[in-house]
């Protein structure tokens, strides 16, 4: 199952490091968001992100409503893409 990830279009990349023991490094609560993330985020991404807010909020809570806000604009532009090839597929056209 190396390319189980289904049909999108966000950018998908091999990486060298080892995502359990970034995993394991971060704090608990960045580990709770990730168990419940709808997308297959890099651990190195979440806390990059999550520091990303914290140092503009000040708050821990706020930064989690931050990353659950980038989560979602990924998602909307995924399910954009898929929608538009629904459509062409429909159409007989194909949409890069």
């Amino acid at each position: 199952m190396r390319r189980n990830l289904g049909e999108t279009k966000l950018r998908k990349r091999r990486r060298n490091s080892s995502s359990m023991v970034e995993f394991d490094q971060m704090p608990r609560i960045l580990r709770n968001w990730l168990n419940e993330a709808a997308l297959p985020w890099r651990p190195k991404s979440v806390h990059r992100a999550y520091k990303k807010a914290f140092l503009r909020t000040g708050d821990p809570a706020l930064a989690l409503i931050d990353l659950d806000r980038v989560q979602q604009l990924r998602l909307s532009k995924d399910l954009r893409y898929n929608m538009e090839n629904e459509i062409g597929a429909i159409e007989g056209k194909t949409v890069v």
